[in-house]
């Protein structure tokens, strides 16, 4: 199961936050192809959906996955690590 660092969870919750979402929504995880069959992980701010794999941490940040994504980060630990200009970005690394 995905693991979401301390870290990250208050950076989702800052995202939820300052969006116009509300109630449910928390970071989602879908896994997008394209006609190259390069297939990419695309983040976005929602609710989940039937079928979605739902993660909650204990701060109250939600991360959601729909299958294919939930698969793919199964062995999976997120977190948040400094850009060159000092913006939060994601990483995903593997657990352990």
């Amino acid at each position: 199961m995905l693991e979401v660092t301390p870290v990250a969870a208050e950076v989702i919750k800052e995202l939820v936050t300052d969006s116009p979402a509300a109630g449910d929504h928390g970071l989602r995880f879908s896994l997008q192809g394209d006609e190259d069959s390069q297939t990419s992980l695309e983040l976005s701010v929602s609710e989940p959906t039937p079928g979605d794999e739902v993660i909650a941490s204990e701060s109250g940040a939600r991360v959601i996955m729909e299958p294919a994504a939930a698969r793919f980060l199964d062995d999976k630990v997120l977190d948040v690590q400094e850009d060159a200009n000092g913006q939060p970005a994601f990483a995903i690394a593997r657990q352990g």
